[in-house]
């Protein structure tokens, strides 16, 4: 479904403040996958992202979607196959619009019409069903700003928005990371039932380990550009936090990223 071969990049070549951000990563994603990646700050992770949302070129190598090389296709493009949900709640939604008009916004994507025309009773009725499903009495507020909810259901209606045209792939950058507790853990169930319902196709970073257990089906662990490892199968099914983190100690990378592990 998506295919990453041998994908370099490198930040400020030749200068002494060069970066490389990955080198020579392969990594295959089959259709439906929930993958959770994990690393320690500067390991490529959000690069990784970067590279296959398009906002950041590569300096060798392919990237393949269902079967398309994408490797030099526009940002724009990709995003009506790609969706994406930041860490920020602020950066999935825009200010100034109602929640109504944020999804009719979501539906209209790789359409060429006016929000206007698409705001039609059964597109209302739809939105309806999608909020219920998040348990926060949004399908009530369709009329609200944005702006004046709390970064959990601002996250959530980035994620509906996200998923609401079915992506063939979709980018999860830490999107629980700025929620308190109880917003991360609606929000984590939201994402599992999304991708479960619709079969989507997921990669997630997180910096959770019970996060990286819990969910999905494929565990990536990047270091200095790389991947160092992958868990999958039935040592994925056994995996635990202190696993993880006795992995990452070994390497003598993950203490700074074992220290902010959620582990309750």
């Amino acid at each position: 479904m998506l295919e990453l071969k041998q994908v370099s990049v490198t930040f400020n070549a030749n200068t002494p403040n060069e970066v490389r951000a990955l080198q020579n990563v392969s990594l295959t994603v089959g259709e439906g996958d929930f993958i959770t990646v994990i690393g320690a700050n500067g390991a490529g992770k959000s690069t990784l992202f970067n590279v296959v949302a398009g906002t950041v070129g590569v300096d060798d190598g392919v990237i393949l979607l269902s079967g398309d090389n994408i490797t030099d296709m526009a940002e724009y493009r990709r995003s009506q196959h790609i969706g994406r949900v930041f860490q920020n709640p602020s950066l999935g939604t825009c200010p100034g619009l109602t929640i109504r008009e944020n999804l009719s916004l979501a539906a209209m994507r790789g359409k060429m019409t006016g929000l206007g025309r698409d705001l039609k009773k059964s597109q209302e009725e739809w939105f309806v069903e999608q909020l219920k499903t998040v348990n926060l009495g949004l399908e009530n507020r369709l009329d609200t700003d944005v702006a004046l909810l709390s970064g959990g259901q601002r996250q959530a209606i980035t994620l509906i928005m996200a998923t609401l045209m079915k992506p063939k792939l979709l980018l999860l950058d830490e999107h629980t990371a700025a929620l308190d507790p109880n917003a991360a853990d609606k929000v984590i169930g939201l994402t599992i039932q999304l991708a479960e319902e619709n079969n989507l196709t997921v990669i997630m970073i997180t910096h959770s380990m019970q996060q990286a257990c819990l969910v999905g089906n494929r565990v990536v662990m990047m270091n200095r550009g790389s991947v160092l490892f992958e868990i999958a199968g039935g040592e994925r099914e056994v995996l635990r936090p202190s696993d993880l983190i006795e992995r990452f100690r070994s390497l003598n990378t993950g203490e700074e990223l074992a220290d902010r592990t959620l582990l309750s």
